[in-house]
C-alpha cells in the first residue's frame, strides 16, 4: 500500500519536471525558417519583436555572440522554429521551441484566412504566438561542457549556480556521486566535480519522500532510509530495483 500511494504520487506529480518555455531568458532564432523554400515573409523579425516584447532576449545562432552565462551551457537556451503547415486555402503555420536535447517543450498552431503569403504567414504566427506567455527564468545552469550536454536530457532541470552548492558524498559500490542542494525542496546526484545529474530529486509533501527524475529521462521515487538515499530504479518488466546509495 505504501509502494501505490508513492506510485500514484509520482504519477500526479510528473510535470513538476517539465520544462517550460517561460523558464527561459534566452531564445535563439535561426537566420532563415528552414520550412520557407524561397522567402519566409519576415517571420524571423517578427517572431523576435513579439518575443522581446514578451521579455525574451534574442539571441542568433552565432555562439561567440553569446552572453557567457548562454554560452557556457547551451541549456539554458531555447531554439524557435516555424514550420510552413500551409494548407490549398489557408496559411498556417506550427511554431516549435527546443530544448538543448532537441526536444519540443513548447508547440502552438495559428491559421490565416488572408490568402497572400505577406500578410497571411505574420497573421498566422501573431496567432500561434498568442499562447507564448511571458518569460519567468528559473535560475541559470552552471557552465558545463556543452558537447555533452546534448546527451543528457537531465540537464534540461533548472539547476542552481555552484556557488550556492553544498555537498556530500555516496555511493553505491559501483557509482562515486555528490549530493549537490540547489535549494531548499531538490537537490541532484552527480559524479564529483561534475554539474551534469544522475539523479534529480524534488520535495514532495511527503516527508523525506522525493520525486526523482533519473539522466535516462525516467521518473520515480527517492528516500532516505538510515541516512541513506534509496531510489526505486524501474525496471524493464514493470518493476522496481532497489539502489541504496550509502552516505561516506
Amino acid at each position: 500500500m505504501k509502494k501505490l500511494l508513492m506510485l500514484m504520487l509520482v504519477v500526479s506529480s510528473t510535470l513538476a519536471f517539465t520544462q517550460k518555455i517561460t523558464d527561459y531568458r534566452y531564445v535563439v532564432i535561426p537566420e532563415k525558417f528552414k520550412t520557407f523554400k524561397n522567402s519566409s515573409f519576415g517571420l524571423e523579425a517578427y517572431l523576435a519583436k513579439v518575443l522581446q516584447e514578451k521579455k525574451y532576449e534574442i539571441l542568433t545562432e552565432a555562439m561567440d555572440k553569446w552572453p557567457s552565462e548562454a554560452k557556457n551551457n547551451s541549456c539554458n537556451v531555447a531554439n524557435a522554429e516555424v514550420l510552413n503547415d500551409k494548407s490549398l486555402f489557408t496559411n498556417k503555420v506550427i511554431l516549435q521551441f527546443r530544448d538543448c536535447n532537441k526536444k519540443v517543450i513548447f508547440e502552438s498552431k495559428g491559421r490565416s484566412d488572408i490568402k497572400e503569403f505577406e500578410e497571411g504567414f505574420p497573421d498566422a504566427l501573431k496567432q500561434a504566438l498568442t499562447y507564448v506567455a511571458f518569460s519567468n527564468p528559473v535560475e541559470m545552469l552552471p557552465a558545463a561542457n556543452n558537447s555533452n550536454a546534448a546527451q543528457n536530457s537531465s540537464q534540461s532541470e533548472p539547476v542552481a549556480s555552484t556557488t550556492n552548492q553544498e555537498g556530500s558524498d555516496y555511493s553505491n559500490g559501483k557509482l562515486d556521486l555528490q549530493k549537490i542542494q540547489i535549494e531548499p525542496n531538490q537537490f541532484i546526484l552527480a559524479k564529483s566535480g561534475s554539474s551534469v545529474p544522475f539523479a534529480v530529486f524534488k520535495a514532495t509533501s511527503k516527508s523525506s519522500v522525493f520525486l526523482v527524475k533519473m539522466a535516462d529521462g525516467n521518473t520515480t521515487i527517492g528516500y532516505f532510509e538510515n541516512r541513506n538515499i534509496v531510489i526505486d530504479i524501474p525496471l524493464a518488466d514493470g518493476r522496481y530495483s532497489k539502489e541504496v546509495f550509502v552516505a561516506k
